[in-house]
């Protein structure tokens, strides 16, 4: 039987690696690294060749976006002073969660979901409310979760420590730099 289709947005190696190889076993997965939000661009290219390289020798399709920091910053302008987790964040997942949509209606996926959740510093609801009613705007199924739970974020962080992955120490904007490293 053949394994439906998903695509996995993901943030970085050490949150997407553990995360990929256990939805694995039910879906075929793809990876999507869609992020606009983390600054500065040297960030965004380790982040991204670190989850790049993993999935190559995984032998996982690896899709990528361009890195438009400027739209993201536009899109999140008057947030700026908002703490985590607050309505910038929420406006975050969202430009994320909608884009990862749209790339899985246009290309054929069943599913889309995110790594994000696996985080103990995001808003899982707000994910999955988030993910729930793009679900029905683009036609897609969108994979709820919590990925944390169960001692997820321990176990992603173990594989990543057994992988050697680079890991970053803040969420990714550069608003957050000061909050979280």
């Amino acid at each position: 039987m053949e394994k439906p289709k998903l695509l996995l947005h993901a943030c970085c190696a050490p949150c997407s690696g553990f995360l990929a190889r256990e939805l694995s076993r039910d879906f075929s997965v793809s990876m999507y690294f869609n992020n606009p939000n983390i600054f500065p661009l040297k960030e965004w290219e380790a982040r991204k060749q670190e989850a790049k390289s993993f999935f190559e020798k995984e032998k996982i399709d690896f899709i990528e976006e361009e890195h438009d920091h400027g739209s993201w910053l536009d899109l999140i302008k008057g947030l700026e002073q908002e703490p985590e987790r607050g309505r910038r964040c929420v406006l975050c997942y969202n430009f994320r969660l909608e884009q990862t949509a749209r790339h899985a209606r246009e290309n054929g996926f069943a599913y889309f979901t995110t790594t994000l959740s696996i985080s103990p510093h995001k808003d899982a609801r707000a994910i999955n409310y988030l993910g729930k009613a793009l679900s029905k705007k683009y036609k897609v199924k969108f994979l709820e979760g919590d990925f944390k739970k169960k001692d997820g974020f321990k176990k992603a962080m173990a594989f990543s420590h057994n992988h050697d992955f680079y890991r970053q120490h803040y969420c990714g904007c550069e608003f957050s730099i000061a909050k979280d490293g």
